[in-house]
């Protein structure tokens, strides 16, 4: 993971977004405080994401029999 700052982020943007583009994570500072961070965009949709990390068969993913589900709550 590469660390610059502000003004050399600037003046390097292009040469920034291929090294990303390749699966860099890069960090911004100002005055020596991270303040950014760039890094690959993730999958398109959760679908291909759960693909990826390998859940593209379906599991069965029920709680212990004896156990009933409890509703989610609500959110206001």
């Amino acid at each position: 993971m590469q660390t610059m700052s502000v003004a050399e982020a600037k003046a390097r943007f292009s040469a920034l977004l291929s090294a990303v583009e390749a699966g860099e994570e890069i960090v911004i500072t100002r005055r020596g405080k991270a303040v950014a961070r760039l890094m690959p965009a993730l999958a398109g949709d959760a679908a291909a994401l759960f693909r990826a990390i390998g859940g593209d068969e379906m599991r069965d993913v029920a709680g212990p029999p004896d156990r009933q589900p409890e509703p989610a709550p609500l959110l206001d």
